[in-house]
């Protein structure tokens, strides 16, 4: 007895309504008493149906799908609701004849008729009697026939055995709903209701699941008992059907495995998924294998991503290992194989670039303009490791997007600062969780190219840690020989980088590890002039200020004196942070004055600067006078650039003792040593009584305590003012010194020269002592800074001596 809820002429079996149909109307013997008294018309419109047979008592809903069924079907509405039901042969045939249907049917009443929204007619018909066509009188618009009622022949009703055959079909019913899967267990109260012992027959005949030919044979049985055996008969059969099918499906029948269980549940995700608009796993890795046809890359690679697409493939989606190995082949796609930008080579337009963006920095643009006329030559170079040395803020990190544009590269920063994990260089092994590329690929894959210029930022703040050693990572990023096939552990096979310009950053040279400094170029960016910071300050730093505080530029105008004095009073620094600082405190007080409407000078004037700034307070490295024994100007190199650096003696009676203060490291105070030492093995040449060197104490001192210092660069000054406080003889006016000394009386060269040179320049120094060997550092500086100043180039600490201290006696010299 399976089921379907929608029932048509060409398809139609009571057996296929379902659970959702409404109960069949049940009869009652007094509505058979009723139906039997039923006088039959002599002729009926007949009624043709393909698949099934209306017994006596039964309702049954049909869909009309013939034109001549629903012109019968809606004609015998419209008069008296009777028509004639019989089956048709052959259920093909779809125009029947007289010879294609059975001459034994059903009066059939019309209980109610519906149109369906889709245009069809569906009628509910109920049986009455069995009936015979005599003759078929019409076959147009439908058929229409005389007939003639079919008497049954019934038990008496004392019949024990009938009886006991009606008893047997409840029973057999019962249990043949109970083993049917496909028929609702509501069907059992139905089965149980059924007072009328003929209806109870024609009802379970009308729905057993049995074929047109062998139901249309019971409906021509005209002994009820007779009819009521061989249902049974058929019932029989029927329920040793089901419970074989039920029997071999147990026998077959397996607990599905937890993995099982799974797959049928992920199918269903699936489905709901692709309802919902989404994407599923299966439809993710094909698009995954589409993407993979346009990337540019060699076999090797391609292989290697289609066994990881078959691994994805093979994974289950509940497990981890899915969505690492989906992350995994999205990097694939991702990164930029093959990928390249092309070069601009118009070397006239890059200087214009660098020289708009930057100015001064003419070593830098050199290097890069030579590396691009190298490149347009030869079109296959690796790209150089370039590293910018200087202090803070003379452009270093800037230059790189000037570079990137000047090449129509794509620009890539990345900073290093205070990076202690090797991983974030090379990566993580996918195997664990939370697994990522290193930083350099997932920069790679933001620039969607592989030839960027990189800028790699404080690389001289790279620290190492019980993650690895990050700088050593580097060491095969930053090899032109080995960057080629770069390793990363996420990615498991070679990525080439020999394309990428890397360009490195750094404030000091000796906190790089020496293999990694051997395999970059170092291009030292030393610190600015002050002309150089007045029109930097004039070109860039005003101009982007105004724009930041949405003025116009004719709402503040500050002239190069102006610029000059705040770069002198209110800055020091090699670079121009502070000053650009300065500036946009300037420009936001014109800001506020035009917000809130009051007067301001748009020129402005050194007193505005005072008002604004408050007083200068770095004017302090100016040159003082050389009225005082052992006072002497050294110069030093400090990590903002270059400074001066007063070293102060003073002497007092005692038995030979020498002090140091001003946060003294261990090699200046070996320079002390070391003079001191010399001092007392030539004191006769320098004029020096060896009784004063007995009976006076000297206390040497570096002012600003605070700061810690150190370094060979002040050996000579630490002689000169010793010399100084011993003999009370001025230091020559408007001297400044830098050099290491040695016992043998040796000065040797020092680092740092241009930025002591223009802290000098700054101080209002005019002569300079430096060793000879120092000579080619000044010799690479341009003439124009070092307009001004005298250079006096020494061997020994003797030509030293000779030249800073005057035979001139200081005011008020000590008694010694």
């Amino acid at each position: 007895m399976p089921s379907s809820k929608i029932i048509t002429f060409d398809n139609l079996s009571l057996q296929e309504m379902n659970e959702d149909a409404e109960l069949i109307p049940l009869m009652t013997p007094e509505d058979e008493e009723e139906m039997n008294n039923e006088l039959l018309p002599n002729d009926l419109p007949i009624l043709p149906l393909r698949n099934t047979v209306l017994f006596p008592g039964v309702v049954i809903p049909i869909t009309a799908g013939r034109d001549k069924s629903i012109k019968l079907i809606n004609d015998a509405n419209a008069s008296g609701k009777v028509i004639g039901v019989v089956a048709q042969k052959d259920e093909s045939v779809e125009e029947p004849t007289a010879n294609d249907i059975y001459h034994i049917g059903t009066v059939a009443r019309i209980i109610r008729v519906l149109k369906m929204p889709d245009g069809n007619t569906t009628v509910i018909l109920q049986g009455k009697k069995r009936f015979e066509i005599d003759q078929i009188t019409q076959s147009e618009p439908y058929f229409k026939a005389t007939i003639k009622e079919v008497p049954e022949e019934r038990p008496e009703k004392d019949d024990q055995e009938f009886d006991t055959i009606i008893e047997s079909i409840k029973d057999l019913a019962i249990d043949i709903i109970k083993e049917s899967p496909n028929i609702p267990t509501e069907a059992t109260f139905a089965i149980k209701n059924i007072e009328s012992k003929p209806f109870l027959v024609n009802f379970v005949s009308s729905n057993m699941n049995l074929f047109v030919k062998e139901k249309q044979g019971l409906l021509s049985i005209h002994n009820l008992k007779e009819r009521a055996l061989e249902t049974l008969r058929f019932m029989n059969l029927e329920l040793q059907k089901l419970e074989l099918k039920n029997d071999i499906q147990s026998k077959v029948r397996f607990d599905l495995d937890q993995q099982q269980r799974e797959y049928f549940l992920q199918q269903q995700m699936k489905t709901i998924q692709e309802e919902l608009g989404g994407v599923s796993h299966e439809a993710e890795i094909e698009e995954m294998r589409n993407k993979a046809k346009s990337k540019k890359w060699d076999e090797k690679i391609a292989k290697h991503f289609e066994k990881e697409v078959s691994k994805l493939q093979r994974t289950n989606p509940n497990s981890p290992d899915f969505g690492i190995q989906r992350n995994y082949l999205e990097l694939f796609l991702e990164l930029p194989w093959g990928e390249f930008t092309h070069d601009n080579f118009d070397l006239k337009r890059a200087q214009k670039i660098l020289d708009r963006d930057h100015y001064g920095l003419e070593d830098v643009k050199k290097r890069i303009i030579e590396h691009l006329a190298v490149l347009k030559l030869r079109k296959d170079m690796k790209s150089p490791i370039l590293c910018l040395y200087g202090p803070p803020g003379v452009g270093k990190t800037s230059i790189g997007k000037s570079i990137a544009e000047a090449l129509g590269r794509e620009y890539v920063r990345m900073s290093l600062g205070g990076l202690r994990d090797e991983a974030e260089i090379r990566g993580h092994r996918k195997t664990y969780i939370g697994a990522m590329p290193g930083r350099i690929l997932q920069n790679i894959k933001k620039a969607k190219t592989s030839n960027p210029v990189f800028v790699l930022d404080e690389i001289d703040k790279l620290s190492s840690s019980h993650n690895g050693d990050p700088s050593s990572a580097l060491l095969e990023v930053l090899d032109p020989e080995q960057n080629a096939e770069f390793y990363d552990n996420f990615l498991e096979i070679g990525y080439d980088l020999s394309k990428v310009m890397f360009i490195a950053t750094s404030n000091s040279l000796s906190t790089i590890q020496p293999a990694l400094k051997d395999r970059m170029e170092i291009i030292n960016m030393s610190g600015y002039t002050i002309e150089e910071k007045v029109e930097i300050a004039k070109k860039h730093l005003l101009p982007k200020q105004l724009k930041e505080h949405g003025l116009k530029e004719t709402d503040l105008i500050i002239g190069k004196k102006q610029i000059e004095k705040i770069v002198t009073g209110y800055t020091r620094e090699s670079g121009v942070r502070s000053l650009e600082k300065k500036i946009a405190q300037m420009v936001r007080y014109a800001a506020k004055s035009i917000a809130m409407e009051e007067p301001y000078n748009i020129k402005v004037t050194d007193e505005d600067i005072i008002e604004v700034l408050k007083a200068p307070r770095l004017e302090r490295d100016k040159y003082e006078n050389n009225d005082t024994a052992g006072v002497v100007t050294g110069l030093a190199w400090t990590s903002v650039g270059g400074d001066i650096l007063f070293i102060e003696s003073t002497i007092s009676k005692g038995k030979g003792n020498m002090t140091m203060t001003g946060n003294l490291g261990t090699v200046m105070k070996e320079s002390v040593s070391i003079a001191m030492e010399y001092i007392k093995s030539n004191a006769e040449e320098l004029g020096i009584k060896a009784e004063t060197l007995e009976s006076n104490n000297i206390h040497i001192h570096v002012p600003e305590g605070a700061t810690p210092k150190d370094g060979p660069s002040a050996g000579i000054a630490m002689l000169t003012s010793m010399v100084s406080s011993f003999t009370q003889k001025k230091v020559k006016k408007s001297l400044a010194m830098t050099g290491e000394i040695t016992l043998r009386g040796k000065v040797l060269p020092v680092g740092g020269i241009k930025e002591k040179i223009l802290a000098a320049k700054r101080a209002n120094i005019k002569e300079i002592i430096l060793c000879t060997e120092n000579q080619r550092d000044i010799d690479e500086i341009k003439p124009e800074y070092l307009k001004g100043l005298t250079f006096h180039y020494v061997d020994t600490m003797k030509e030293v001596i000779d030249l800073a201290i005057t035979n001139q006696k200081v005011k008020n010299p000590k008694k010694i």
